[in-house]
């Protein structure tokens, strides 16, 4: 009876030791239920890389969609607000905002902007203040060359470069574009001609017409 009371009171002990042990120690969480940590938060200053730094130019069509026909015919466009007029092709759409109208037809835009401006622009202000800042808003920006011309509408600053066209909305496929842009003054008044297609378009001629038809008003 004594030999069976040792052994029972042994086990009781046994078990109580192994209890304690238990509770002293952290509890091992269960598979699934432990709590995510937050984010790390973002560090103030940081964002994304812009649209031209991280995209490398398309491949040009080797027979790109948009030629300008030699039979369009060619309708006034007249902008009170701008003090401006400029031919355009009839029958383009055409969107407008209270500084500028664009009209568009499959790769091809014809955009005229207008904008008070304190003096004319030249090659030296295009380099340092017009090409940096459309090469931080376009994607895989190229730029071809900065020159001054003479327009019938007065002098220019003529800048060509290239750009990748923003994904099409449903199929996300992207055209490698050409755009001339040509920058007036006068007055106390800037004009801004952008003439854009696809690279390998033949719109030679068509976008000398439109250039050489700008007038002030």
């Amino acid at each position: 009876m004594a030999r069976r009371l040792g052994i029972a009171l042994t086990a009781a002990g046994l078990l109580s030791a192994l209890a304690a042990c238990g509770n002293s120690g952290s509890a091992t969480p269960v598979a699934g239920t432990t709590k995510a940590s937050a984010p790390a938060p973002s560090t103030p200053g940081t964002s994304s890389p812009g649209p031209g730094g991280s995209q490398a130019p398309v491949a040009a069509e080797s027979n790109p969609p948009g030629d300008i026909p030699d039979t369009t015919v060619y309708v006034t466009y007249q902008s009170p607000p701008g003090h401006l007029l400029i031919k355009v092709p009839e029958g383009w759409s055409r969107k407008t905002t209270p500084a500028s109208s664009t009209f568009t037809s499959n790769l091809n835009s014809i955009s005229v902007a207008w904008m008070p401006l304190a003096a004319p622009p030249t090659v030296h202000s295009v380099q340092a203040t017009a090409v940096p800042a459309l090469k931080a808003k376009s994607l895989a920006f190229r730029l071809q060359s900065v020159r001054a011309v003479k327009l019938a509408g007065g002098p220019a600053v003529e800048t060509i470069y290239q750009v990748n066209s923003p994904p099409n909305g449903v199929t996300g496929r992207q055209y490698r574009l050409v755009i001339e842009r040509f920058e007036l003054y006068r007055h106390g008044r800037g004009a801004v001609i952008d003439l854009s297609s696809a690279v390998g378009s033949d719109n030679v001629d068509p976008w000398r017409i439109v250039s050489e038809s700008f007038r002030w008003k």
